[in-house]
């Protein structure tokens, strides 16, 4: 064979390098594709762990806080419904009036109270005290009425005083003082069908609540009132200081709910009005309490004849100078003398 031919069967073609170069360039652009593909997978990986560990570090924080709050917004409400303990230091042989010791039951245990006898078969008024207060702070209020011949009844509301349960703010309390109305009626010595009640917030409420359902009490004298237990939560909850965090105001309202459960259906004492048509009412407006002092007259708007309101410098009874506490007692004992006289008279059943 000559040696050109033999050079052209045995040289490598060119065309045919190009193919080997082109799948050579190839082969090694797959293998770095595939290097990377597994690279990328690694380093989404890596994140994903990464964002999983910052997503569980987020939640721990985040259920840190939420379990902060919850027990902040628990203290807050303890701090409300757990007054500090008060009152004790008299007993009734210490007092003027000749008052007797009376226990009634109460929902869920019993309760203790003073009572003072008046006139044979006068009627009865029962004091109720306020929030933060106790029967003891009542006593000028007992003799002016009890100097016109009324019988008086004075007790603690839960929470308060002697009586070591937790407030209600309203809810217990009215029960509270149905339970003394039906004690003091079983009385032989006191008139059965005519009781009158005087209440200051806490104790006000109570009275126009316990009013609207028991027709023996025949007029109600409402100090610085509110229309529902949640207002003197959020009350309260505001002057702690805590009601800017956020949650706080919230979680202490939906845990008072919860632990009140069973009075969920009560409705306002706005709209109960109507259940004490005929029932003098006398409301008390407090310049000190401008809260309490608005929702007072928001309920007066709304209540039925006959009615009355008056204003007067301060809430606290017990705070009252001697002049102050003179001239509202006054007030309170000639409504009760137009309306509730010592004397039976003809008065038609409600």
């Amino acid at each position: 064979m000559p040696p050109q031919l033999q050079g052209y069967f045995c040289a490598t073609p060119r065309w045919l390098n190009w193919f080997a170069c082109r799948g050579a360039m190839l082969r090694f652009r797959n293998l770095g594709a595939q290097h990377q593909r597994r690279m990328s997978f690694l380093s989404d990986l890596r994140n994903s762990e990464r964002l999983s560990q910052l997503l569980t570090v987020a939640g721990a924080l985040v259920g840190f806080f939420l379990l902060a709050w919850l027990l902040l917004s628990s203290v807050v409400l303890y701090r409300v419904i757990s007054p500090p303990a008060g009152g004790g230091q008299l007993t009734p042989e210490s007092l003027l009036g000749h008052p007797s010791v009376v226990s009634f039951a109460t929902p869920g245990g019993t309760a203790e109270g003073w009572f003072f006898p008046g006139r044979s078969t006068a009627p009865t008024v029962i004091l109720g005290h306020g929030y933060l207060s106790q029967r003891e702070e009542m006593l000028t209020l007992v003799t002016a009425l009890q100097d016109h011949q009324y019988n008086v009844f004075v007790f603690d509301f839960s929470g308060h005083g002697q009586n070591d349960r937790l407030t209600t703010l309203g809810y217990r309390e009215t029960k509270e003082l149905l339970a003394a109305v039906g004690t003091i009626a079983a009385r032989g010595d006191v008139d059965r069908t005519r009781f009158g009640v005087w209440g200051t917030n806490l104790g006000a409420y109570a009275a126009l609540s316990a009013a609207a359902s028991e027709p023996r009490i025949r007029a109600v004298v409402a100090d610085s009132l509110y229309d529902d237990p949640m207002d003197l939560l959020n009350m309260y909850v505001e002057s702690s200081g805590l009601n800017v965090l956020p949650l706080t105001p919230t979680l202490c309202r939906w845990g008072f709910r919860l632990m009140n459960f069973s009075d969920r259906n009560t409705l306002p004492l706005s709209q109960r009005m109507a259940r004490l048509a005929g029932v003098p009412k006398l409301f008390i407006q407090a310049n000190d309490n401008r809260p309490l002092a608005d929702l007072t007259g928001r309920i007066y708007t709304s209540a039925t004849e006959p009615r009355k309101q008056i204003v007067v410098p301060k809430s606290n009874y017990a705070l009252m100078t001697n002049n102050e506490k003179r001239n509202y007692e006054n007030e309170v004992v000639q409504f009760f003398l137009q309306y509730l006289p010592p004397a039976a008279v003809a008065v038609p059943p409600r």
